[in-house]
């Protein structure tokens, strides 16, 4: 009985030793979901802009790492109805005053770290890549067994899109733009 208990003990820390090996997940992007809000002083737009590829990584059922590339070319103004604006708007939001698509048809998204708040939710900070200006950003992630989900705010000025911006530009009255945008993002996998 003695023998029995030290090979059980000696199993113990044996197998408490032994690293877990990291997963990537890669991210189903044609599932997934980019909901993006902005907002002005005569009221707000939305849209969608689609995921390209990502993946996120986990050590068992933690949340160790994630990467993300976005398609700027894909952004779309959702409230507004052909005729009525929207081909403008998604126009005006791809040129340079804004994301500059052309030149700059990727954002991308590198998760550095990461803090477990509660099981499957986590702060995390990463790296924002948005016409080519690199920005680090925090927001809370919520995981599942099959998607991961967050929201919050991107300062649209610390990337160099300054249009209609009140803290650059005077006199603006009510054509003055929020200088943050919201993101509302469901990832599946």
């Amino acid at each position: 009985m003695k023998n029995l208990k030290s090979i059980a003990l000696a199993l113990v820390v044996v197998l408490s030793t032994l690293s877990v090996t990291a997963q990537t997940i890669k991210v189903d992007a044609t599932k997934s979901l980019i909901n993006w809000t902005g907002k002005k002083v005569t009221g707000q737009h939305e849209g969608t802009i689609n995921l390209k590829d990502g993946a996120l990584v986990f050590k068992g059922k933690k949340l160790v790492g994630g990467t993300f590339n976005v398609d700027m070319n894909s952004i779309v103004v959702t409230d507004l109805k052909a005729g009525q604006g929207k081909e403008k708007l998604e126009g005006h939001l791809k040129a340079d005053d804004f994301f500059g698509t052309e030149k700059f048809a990727t954002a991308t998204l590198v998760f550095k770290k990461i803090v477990t708040k509660a099981p499957n939710f986590y702060t995390v900070t990463g790296d924002l890549t948005i016409k080519g200006i690199t920005t680090p950003i925090t927001f809370d992630l919520a995981t599942t067994k099959n998607s991961a989900v967050t929201t919050f705010k991107v300062d649209r000025t610390k990337y160099d899109i300054k249009y209609g911006s009140g803290s650059f530009f005077d006199n603006l009255g009510d054509k003055a733009i929020s200088d943050n945008f919201d993101l509302a993002v469901v990832m599946k996998f």
